[in-house]
């Protein structure tokens, strides 16, 4: 095995420019989505017999995006339109797929390093041997041809319908008690 000697030109072939390309926008997957937080706003219109002023209420969420725990809270009153503004929630529970999303950003961010590293660190060794290229192809087609097969079971009959699926088509949030 070949010692460590840092040479810089893959960076400037496909091979190595993609892998930078690759390493950045695995930051931006992983920083984008793990970070993010968002909300809602409903305008509820009070009867115009009980109460003139209408009142804003609001659910904030963000990653995991389990919507199914972000409630509706009414800001900065408690009463809307003078009844008592009970907890509503939002419909759905999306965490699965985010922290898949990010933990597979994560896993690209600390391939490309090792490629990079392999690129710019060990390319003598690459170039030099036949078998180390076809390794790391092997094992590379190995996790592609695993994850079309988690895919397809997972978006399929094989696997069974989540429970979320059936909640959306309930409908939206009902009015508070009272109106």
């Amino acid at each position: 095995m070949s010692a460590f000697q840092i040479n810089l030109n893959p960076l400037k072939e496909p091979i190595g420019f993609i892998k930078v390309l690759q390493w950045i926008a695995s930051i931006f997957a992983f920083a984008t989505c793990g970070g993010f937080k968002g909300k809602t706003e409903i305008l509820v219109n009070c009867p115009p017999l009980k109460v003139i002023e209408n009142h804003t209420v609001e659910a904030t969420f963000g990653y995991p995006f389990r919507l199914n725990q972000a409630s509706f809270r009414s800001h900065p009153v408690v009463n809307v339109c003078n009844g008592n503004w009970s907890s509503h929630f939002l419909i759905g529970d999306y965490s699965s797929s985010a922290q898949f999303y990010v933990t597979f950003a994560v896993f690209v961010f600390l391939y490309c390093i090792a490629a990079l590293l392999l690129y710019v660190g060990y390319t003598n060794l690459y170039r030099d041997s036949r078998k180390l290229p076809m390794i790391i192809f092997g094992f590379l087609n190995m996790i592609l041809w695993g994850g079309n097969a988690w895919f397809v079971y997972k978006e399929t009959s094989l696997h069974s319908p989540s429970n979320t699926s059936a909640s959306h088509s309930q409908g939206g949030v009902p009015p508070p008690a009272g109106i």
